[in-house]
């Protein structure tokens, strides 16, 4: 049984009722013990992921989840599950510290794949835990938000181009001067803390690129984002310049590069010379 994109916004929606009346509390900020992710769970994490559990398991379709705070699930049947290969990759909670916070961005972000790889993903969903926005795309058929349809800017590093940057904190001085180049010829620098929505960002063309060092970025953190990227018209790729198409696996983690097209040589190689 297929999930179609209507239930996998439905989804989101039902996470959005229960985590946005929280956001920015004392209560969302409790702590209670280390996610499969890698982070400390708090009381908002685990209430955004109960809520995705409660939904699927509602709809009964067989399937494995793999989520930022419980890891890998399966739903329904296993044996069924197996066989049909549908994967749901889900971050409930991307930007958990801004949330608990109160600072407006943060999301929660579904993938939807049939297959073992992230080539595999065919539908994604970013909805804006703070303001209901929705960003949504299927494989081959473009990228939206909301109900309109989006595609990536077409400024080049000639002109007022903004970007994202996520440094490890391992070598971060060194990594500064490597990417100089970069800084110096882009207009701003945004620093935002929810990886599914700068993506959804670069797809609306409200920024240029987004450059994660950082070898701990997790699949579920950017599945449904990159899909929503790629339909947008834009791109995405390993430090190495290649495609990215690993396995579906909460333990995958991985830098990347995403921009819009007109940036995609210009960053490779400033990128390949120095990285």
């Amino acid at each position: 049984m297929d999930l179609n994109i209507d239930f996998l916004k439905q989804v989101a929606l039902d996470i959005y009722k229960v985590v946005n009346p929280l956001l920015g509390t004392r209560e969302a900020a409790k702590k209670l013990k280390k996610g499969a992710g890698g982070d400390i769970s708090m009381h908002l994490d685990i209430v955004a992921e109960n809520a995705i559990i409660e939904s699927l398991e509602k709809k009964n379709v067989p399937l494995l989840l793999i989520s930022e705070e419980i890891g890998e699930k399966y739903i329904g049947d296993k044996e069924e599950a197996k066989k049909g290969q549908i994967k749901l990759i889900v971050d409930p909670l991307d930007g958990s510290n801004n949330a608990v916070r109160g600072v407006p961005y943060c999301s929660v972000s579904i993938a939807y794949a049939v297959g073992d790889r992230m080539n595999d993903i065919v539908k994604g969903v970013v909805l804006n835990l703070n303001t209901k926005d929705i960003y949504w795309a299927e494989k081959g058929k473009g990228a939206f938000l909301n109900g309109t349809k989006i595609h990536v800017s077409d400024l080049d590093i000639s002109q007022k181009c903004l970007f994202e940057l996520n440094l490890p904190m391992n070598n971060l001085m060194k990594n500064l001067q490597d990417l100089s180049p970069i800084i110096r010829k882009f207009y701003r620098i945004r620093i935002l803390g929810s990886s599914a929505l700068t993506l959804c960002q670069i797809a609306n063309g409200s920024m240029e690129a987004f450059i994660n060092l950082r070898k701990s970025n997790r699949l579920v953190d950017v599945a449904a984002g990159m899909l929503i990227v790629k339909e947008a018209g834009g791109k995405l790729f390993s430090l190495e310049g290649t495609e990215i198409d690993q396995e579906l696996s909460i333990d995958v983690k991985f830098p990347f590069i995403a921009s819009n097209a007109k940036l995609e040589s210009f960053l490779k190689e400033v990128l390949f010379d120095k990285i």
